[in-house]
């Protein structure tokens, strides 16, 4: 181990790399009772879990190299990620978990808060109204009803890991719970549009592009001032407000 890598860091929580070895701190610590019961659950690859000392969970590192980055071309093969897609499918199909999960909301819950996020957006002028209007539409798909599974709730592209074309571990898992397959899928292709057909063809044909896509839209709307108020950049290329600009 040379040095210390900082992997996330902002007033909630912070995630360091030392080695093979992960180090989550977490205010919150509900948060970390949900990611090592989820771990638990999962059948799925997880990293495995080392020790436990709140604030702080230690984690190994899983092998291989995340399937991309958001903002960058992925390197992954089409297998690949038709392996993500089988992956994440045995995931939902598992027994729901005990908890409700995070973001457990209903569509009403969901458009209030998304209307109030599209206004604030256009009245500070962080976005323009055009790009803002399109994508509330487009997001109107995302409220139709769904049959909850046990989700991931957070399944970004760097999230999960691959080595050649088999996945070797799934990260991260804060926000699991009882969810919305559709949302796991559309986090985990957000800006990789490119993938999105073999992400299907190892989940299987039942996954909905047209709400996959609303939830790029509902995801990005309601991501940009959050990210930018916590040190992230969503206009950088590839990223939340080109895949809104992708809608136009």
């Amino acid at each position: 181990m040379d040095e210390i890598e900082v992997v996330v860091a902002h007033s909630e929580r912070a995630t360091l790399r030392a080695g093979d070895v992960f180090l989550k701190v977490d205010a919150d610590q509900a948060r970390i009772d949900v990611e090592v019961e989820a771990m638990s659950l999962a059948p799925v690859p997880t990293p495995q879990v080392l020790w436990r000392k709140p604030p702080v969970l230690a984690i190994a590192a899983v092998p291989g190299t995340a399937l991309g980055r958001l903002g960058g071309p992925s390197t992954a093969s089409a297998a690949a990620w038709a392996a993500a897609g089988a992956v994440i499918r045995q995931l939902h199909e598992a027994p729901l978990p005990p908890w409700p999960g995070r973001r457990r909301r209903g569509p009403d819950e969901w458009a209030a808060e998304l209307d109030r996020e599209c206004e604030l957006l256009v009245t500070n002028g962080v976005l323009p109204a055009d790009l803002v209007t399109r994508n509330r539409q487009v997001a109107e798909a995302a409220f139709r009803p769904w049959t909850p599974v046990f989700a991931h709730g957070d399944l970004q592209i760097d999230h999960v890991f691959v080595d050649g074309d088999e996945v070797t571990g799934i990260i991260d898992w804060s926000e699991a719970g009882r969810g919305n397959a559709l949302f796991d899928l559309a986090t985990l292709t957000l800006g990789h549009e490119e993938n999105l057909d073999d992400v299907i063809a190892g989940y299987g044909p039942d996954a909905d592009r047209d709400v996959i896509r609303a939830w790029w839209s509902l995801r990005s709307l309601l991501g940009v001032r959050w990210l930018v108020e916590h040190g992230f950049d969503p206009f950088a290329p590839g990223c939340e407000v080109d895949v809104l600009r992708s809608r136009m």
